[in-house]
């Protein structure tokens, strides 16, 4: 009897067990506007849709995560399969989809003077004293009162970068909140950090309670990347500012004076030292940008990307900043870092900049000698080996049980210390955690790491601060030192400390890691929109994580180096708070233009920016070119869009937009969409593109004439080929006809070629950037 009764038991709870394992985060989208209704009305509108489909009051209540007024007319929340269906089945549902756990990742003393704008004391002249950056950021007066918002992993508001010293009250628009939390009270805002804000429900429904020894419950950071991004953006002059006595400067900002909002829906998965980067969630980061909407923030910079292409009916960030647009809110998001292998991006929709990363023109180099003599200029940390200690390659170690490309990678465990015990080892990039691999040869006794880079990564030399003296080197001298070691029976090494140098190579080139086009969603729109610095950026850290975020490492910095596109969008939301300053009734579509078409294509030896290897980077990695936003500060004329217009895009691409727009018959391709940059992936013998441009120029009375650098095999001309401009303001449209000449069909065969048009006034150049490719 009694094993009948357990039977019956199993019979009841597995219908129980099978219900809670289906059971997943939905996010539910409403037709119809929220913003105008108070939020408790919102929430008991959303408790009745849940009612109707769980048992009970407790049910429903139990499963609602996040009400949502701003960004959607929606929810998250707990449902079954069947309940999301049943809800996706309602006539005023517009779509229903599922959160992903893992999708969205996290993703100075140089790179502001780099860029052209002084890096001096707020006011003052930067150290080569440029002149017309230093005009812009004065006119700007350096972001004062522009309120910048950051989704990101927190804040540490006890750094210096951002004190309040000087500044005035805190502006008359903000609405937001100074949520405390662990660590973290309301003396921690002040009138720099003006508000700040924690999202945790989608998290902990996926990870369970947060462990605390991990991260902070509040809007405090242990995991530096905040910090990091919040500083470039908006950090103060900080005076003396070194990471182990390298890159000694001064640090700051771009926008200097903007006011810092901190949405923080980014945490640690709880295995950190498999850990790379943070995770996070849909409807934490959807909650996140739905209150910066509402709290009044003009920018927003967004430093996450999604592991894959995103439909954008299931992409939060799209959704979020296509709401912001709306309010005039500019969003800057990361390109992502999964290059350099084509069509990788992420954050593609045309109301979003997105922006790729390139390096600076400076580097941390320290020669690795060779025995034979040959001297190899590597990435070093600023602590070496100044003798000669016998060198192997880890991949030359064979080791039982282990597979011979885990060892060539000096992944955890591979190395055997008797083969390795005081020698500096050669450890390929690629799979793991690159201090990690330092950790590995630390522990089999190696007393000095070489990180040579696969043919993928090329010349990029990411700076680590390793747990022993280590130097990272190029793919080809990473061949040079393989064929060396095989060349002789008793190979050694010196690791020299590295310094600082400026100058040393081309710059910007192009980061290895930055995520390359052609755009995944809509390749008729050409992406990225930008590069800007990302690679080996000094900017403030959060005191709680150690330099290498590492739980081994013990070793705690205020300032750090970090490396990623998560690097480059803070500097483009730098410069959109500044010319939201300057131009505070400029549409974000405008400030994005500006910023695009005003771009360099040339590095520091005045040649063409190149990509990892030295081969002429493009379009699908630069989108316009390097930032310069002085240039950005007089753009001349500018490629506007209303909200509409990307109602109507959307409306082009087969999705449903903002509820009650209803979309025309007659759809122009997207190709037509007024972009600063212009993207055709089938061309089948000629097409007529139109485009529309709006003076902004100072001069009110101007002479644009139109010039062309077409792809190979192609011809583009314009009509008209001159526009006058009579007045600030005015608008002129223009069609480009792209023709595909004899010769395209043998120089275009399965690639693209890419291009330029711009227009001239002798004063503004406004350049567009042109990607081809045949039908």
């Amino acid at each position: 009897m009694g094993n009948i009764n357990i039977f019956l038991f199993f019979l009841f709870l597995l219908p129980l067990l099978v219900s809670s394992a289906e059971n997943n985060v939905y996010i539910v989208q409403f037709r119809g506007h929220n913003g105008e209704k108070a939020l408790h009305q919102i929430e008991e509108t959303h408790h009745s849709y849940l009612l109707s489909v769980k048992n009970n009051e407790e049910d429903a209540k139990a499963s609602r995560l996040y009400s949502y007024q701003y960004s959607i007319n929606g929810f998250a929340a707990v449902l079954t399969p069947d309940e999301a269906s049943k809800l996706s089945e309602l006539e005023e549902v517009v779509s229903v989809f599922k959160s992903e756990p893992g999708l969205y990742t996290l993703q100075t003393t140089r790179s502001w003077e780099f860029a052209g704008l002084n890096e001096g004391k707020e006011g003052g002249r930067g150290r080569h004293g440029f002149k017309m950056g230093e005009d812009f950021l004065s006119r700007a007066k350096y972001g004062q009162d522009v309120i910048v918002g950051l989704l990101d992993s927190g804040i540490w508001p006890e750094s210096e970068s951002f004190n309040d010293v000087g500044l005035g009250p805190v502006p008359k628009s903000w609405k937001g909140i100074c949520q405390t939390g662990v660590a973290f009270n309301s003396s921690n805002c002040n009138k720099k950090i003006i508000g700040a804000r924690y999202y945790l429900k989608g998290y902990e429904r996926g990870y369970g309670r947060l462990n605390e020894t991990l991260d902070y419950r509040s809007p405090r950071d242990m995991d530096g990347h905040g910090t990091h991004t919040a500083s470039t953006v908006a950090g103060r002059h900080v005076a003396n500012v070194s990471v182990f006595g390298l890159a000694h400067g001064s640090a700051s900002g771009g926008a200097p004076l903007a006011r810092l909002a901190i949405y923080k829906a980014c945490w640690p998965i709880p295995d950190v030292e498999k850990a790379v980067g943070n995770t996070c969630y849909t409807e934490d980061m959807l909650a996140g940008i739905d209150d910066a909407i509402r709290d009044g923030v003009d920018v927003m910079s967004i430093s996450i990307g999604a592991s894959r292409p995103l439909a954008f009916d299931e992409d939060a960030i799209a959704i979020g900043a296509l709401h912001a647009a709306k309010m005039n809110i500019v969003s800057a998001c990361a390109a992502g870092n999964s290059g350099p292998a084509p069509a990788t991006l992420s954050n593609n929709y045309p109301w979003i900049i997105t922006v790729g990363a390139s390096s600076l023109d400076r580097d941390f180099f320290g020669p690795l000698v060779l025995g034979n003599g040959l001297k190899i200029m590597g990435g070093t940390t600023p602590y070496g080996l100044e003798k000669k200690h016998p060198l192997v390659n880890a991949a030359d170690v064979i080791v039982p049980g282990v597979a011979k490309n885990e060892t060539a990678q000096c992944l955890p465990g591979s190395l055997d210390p008797e083969k390795v015990k005081g020698k500096v080892v050669l450890c390929m990039r690629g799979v793991g955690i690159r201090v990690a691999k330092g950790k590995e040869v630390k522990r089999a006794g190696g007393v000095g790491l070489i990180l040579g880079n696969l043919p993928d990564s090329g010349n990029e030399r990411p700076l680590d601060f390793h747990v022993l003296p280590g130097t990272v080197v190029s793919s080809d001298d990473t061949k040079r030192i393989i064929q060396y070691i095989k060349s002789t029976k008793n190979p050694t090494a010196i690791i020299s400390p590295g310094k600082t140098v400026f100058n040393a190579q081309p710059a910007p080139s192009m980061a290895a890691f930055t995520s390359r086009g052609p755009n995944p969603i809509d390749p008729n729109i050409l992406k990225p929109d930008i590069t800007a610095p990302g690679l080996n950026i000094l900017a403030a850290w959060s005191e709680g994580a150690p330099v290498t975020k590492l739980s081994f490492d013990k070793r705690f910095v205020k300032y750090n180096f970090d490396s990623g596109t998560s690097m480059a969008t803070p500097h483009v939301a730098a410069v959109a708070a500044l010319l939201k300053a300057v131009y505070p009734k400029w549409s974000s579509a405008a400030i994005r233009s500006a910023i695009m078409t005003t771009a360099g294509l040339r590095n520091n030896r005045g040649m063409p920016i190149t990509d990892q290897n030295g081969k002429m980077a493009t379009p699908f990695m630069f989108g316009s070119g390097h930032f310069r936003p002085a240039k950005a500060a007089d753009p001349g004329l500018i490629y506007d869009a209303l909200h509409e217009d990307y109602l109507l895009y959307l409306c082009s691409i087969g999705t449903e937009p903002e509820p009650k727009f209803k979309c025309p018959g007659n759809l122009s391709s997207t190709v037509n969409f007024n972009y600063p940059s212009l993207a055709i992936p089938k061309l089948n013998g000629t097409m007529i593109v139109k485009r529309t441009v709006t003076n902004v120029g100072g001069n009110g009375k101007s002479v644009y004439f139109f010039s062309s650098k077409p792809p190979a095999g192609i011809s583009v001309k314009a009509s008209p080929s001159v526009l006058f401009f009579h007045h600030v303001g005015q608008k002129r449209s223009f069609t480009i006809e792209v023709k595909a000449r004899g010769t395209a069909r043998k120089l275009l065969k399965n690639e693209y070629g890419f291009g330029w048009y711009s227009w001239n006034d002798g004063i503004h150049n406004v350049r567009s950037p042109m990607a081809v490719a045949l039908a």
